[in-house]
């Protein structure tokens, strides 16, 4: 008498790479937005890389991967594009402010002589 045995592999879900460092970044982005914007960006822009690299794993072979990892990557993602977004906006709103000074430091000097006078 044979026996067979069959051999199923069973495949546990793993964690999608980079989903918890995506989320991180994206949480980072926001609240550094504030100092002067580039922090922000930077952080922003890493996490949204990493995003679109996680979405394309998972896409091409979802039955690998934890839900709650994907979701966090969504997460992630929609934080890293906020704080994009208000990064972008602290760091054209700082940038405008230094042209403004320079430019009205520029016709402070140049009007000086006159007021000597």
């Amino acid at each position: 008498m044979e026996t067979t045995e069959s051999t199923q592999q069973v495949s546990i879900p793993n964690e999608l790479p980079n989903s918890t460092a995506v989320l991180v970044l994206g949480i980072i982005s926001i609240t550094t937005c504030w100092c002067w914007g580039a922090p922000g960006l930077a952080c922003g822009i890493v996490a949204l890389v990493l995003a679109s690299k996680g979405e394309k794993q998972y896409n091409n072979e979802p039955n690998l991967y934890k839900p709650g990892s994907y979701s966090n990557l969504k997460a992630g993602k929609i934080c890293a594009i906020i704080g994009i977004c208000l990064s972008g906006i602290t760091f054209l709103s700082v940038f405008v402010k230094l042209i403004f000074g320079a430019v009205l430091f520029g016709f402070l000097t140049s009007i000086l002589p006159f007021l000597d006078k």
